[in-house]
């Protein structure tokens, strides 16, 4: 009888629960945004701020857009979609999701993101927490290419081109984000935001040997004009190392007058003006 019974209760039981893998683990990108003072009157980062900074290469351009519809449906499910044309290099697609960090807490952030799919067992995304003047974000991002034969320079395809390639090469996780193929519903209905095109200084600075600064004309807020973003970034995989650079960034940039205070996210200045 006992055996019985132990059978049953065995039966009855519920199954152990299944466990997603761990949280992913990101690189980070410290985003510092300088005001127009770290430029000279042809656009150019000065000697000085090059010094400051390490950063040593020539000017490489690069072009880029944004898919979206009009009322930035993608945006809105925090997904961005981009083309990228650099000079001699394949376009690249990027299909990114963000999760907004709150009050520095990335564990939590890699919580919410791990709850949504996104964990240490998906090689297809690269975590990233992009560490601006006063904001974080936490960035999963599919990287893909396509052929650039055909295309000289940083010439982009036009729209519906653009929009064929990336309907065509979408991850899964986006395309069924909502319900089965929202993500290539929504990129058949968007338009090109953009292009813009920018110029990278790239160098070395303190841990990471990965710096650079991107200058980049946009559109001027009423639609007429130009104004330029000035973006200083570094790039470490460790957390340490991305925290003394972004203090260090802040106060040499600070100490020198070139400082912005506050994060212009490229991304929705591009989605909001074009």
């Amino acid at each position: 009888m006992a055996a019985v019974l132990t059978a049953t209760v065995s039966a009855l039981a519920p199954a152990p629960a299944a466990f997603a893998d761990s949280d992913a683990v990101p690189t980070y990108e410290v985003k510092i945004d300088l005001t127009t003072a770290a430029l000279d009157a042809s656009h150019t980062p000065t000697s000085a701020v090059r010094s400051a900074f390490g950063i040593t290469g020539s000017a490489k351009a690069r072009s880029y857009e944004y898919l979206d519809t009009g009322a930035l449906d993608l945006d809105a499910e925090g997904w961005d979609v981009r083309l990228r044309h650099k000079t001699g290099s394949s376009f690249e697609e990027s299909y990114k999701k963000r999760f907004p960090v709150a009050d520095g807490d990335i564990d939590a952030a890699l919580d919410e993101a791990n709850a949504a799919g996104f964990d240490s067992g998906d090689t297809n995304y690269d975590a990233e927490v992009d560490w601006g003047y006063a904001k974080q974000t936490l960035s999963f991002t599919d990287e893909k290419s396509h052929s650039a034969s055909g295309y000289s320079g940083t010439s982009m395809p036009s729209g519906s081109t653009a929009r064929t390639w990336l309907v065509d090469d979408i991850p899964g996780k986006l395309d069924d984000w909502l319900y089965d193929n929202w993500g290539s519903d929504t990129l058949k209905a968007a338009r090109v935001h953009g292009p813009v095109t920018s110029q990278v200084w790239s160098g070395a600075w303190e841990s990471s040997d990965d710096a650079s600064i991107e200058v980049l004309p946009v559109v001027g807020a009423d639609g007429t004009g130009t104004e330029y973003v000035v973006e200083l970034s570094f790039k470490t995989d460790d957390y340490a190392d991305a925290a003394e650079l972004h203090s260090d960034a802040v106060a040499v940039a600070e100490a020198h007058g070139w400082l912005y205070h506050g994060d212009i996210l490229k991304t929705q200045l591009i989605l909001d003006r074009y």
